[in-house]
């Protein structure tokens, strides 16, 4: 194990993640975490946050009009909001990067508004849009990456720093204690981008 692996590694030893498990792939990314060492609990409604200390959140992949009207539906919209606007870390992956996206450039729709980027929805179109590849992200390397339906960031603030493109889109960026991801880290047995969430945490 690298020694940047292994400061990421001790870095969650002892953190508690909250991954939102209202519709699509949070089971992976628990147990990406559990492969970690790190502590997750599963978030269905307002009351699994009572009473939790929270070191981060994780957004998973899924449908996102369908997570975004059940955040609302389950009065989960406002306290989720909340948490991230005052500073808890956030990793957002695929429906996840949508659903913190300031806009959407081919949805009205807007959800969490916490990063000051513009998705842009199934963005790589039917012929591609479930594919797997690799790619370069900055400090990481060459990591695989699993695309499904993907989205990509169309446009970002200067804050915002662009971690990975693939084919000249942005698919990966950070803005403080955001992270986003267009592909899934947690269909791969590479957990270099969950290490470095945590390192954020």
């Amino acid at each position: 194990m690298s020694r940047r692996s292994l400061c990421s590694w001790q870095n969650g030893a002892n953190k508690m993640i909250g991954v939102l498990a209202l519709q699509g792939g949070f089971i992976e990314h628990i147990h990406a975490l559990d492969r970690l060492g790190t502590a997750a609990f599963e978030i269905r409604k307002k009351a699994d946050l009572d009473n939790k200390s929270i070191d981060g959140l994780i957004l998973p992949g899924g449908e996102s009009t369908v997570i975004g009207k059940l955040l609302r539906d389950l009065d989960l919209f406002g306290p989720l909001q909340k948490l991230i606007h005052h500073g808890t870390p956030a990793f957002g992956t695929c429906a996840g990067l949508i659903l913190l996206a300031k806009a959407i450039a081919n949805d009205p729709n807007e959800y969490l508004s916490a990063m000051d980027i513009t998705a842009q929805r199934n963005a790589f179109g039917r012929q591609l849009g479930s594919f797997h590849t690799s790619g370069h992200f900055a400090g990481l390397g060459k990591i695989p990456m699993t695309f499904i339906r993907a989205p990509f960031i169309a446009a970002a603030n200067d804050s915002v720093e662009i971690l990975s493109e693939i084919n000249g889109h942005a698919v990966a960026a950070k803005q403080g204690h955001i992270l986003v991801t267009a592909f899934h880290p947690e269909l791969t047995e590479d957990l270099s981008v969950h290490r470095f969430f945590l390192e954020n945490c």
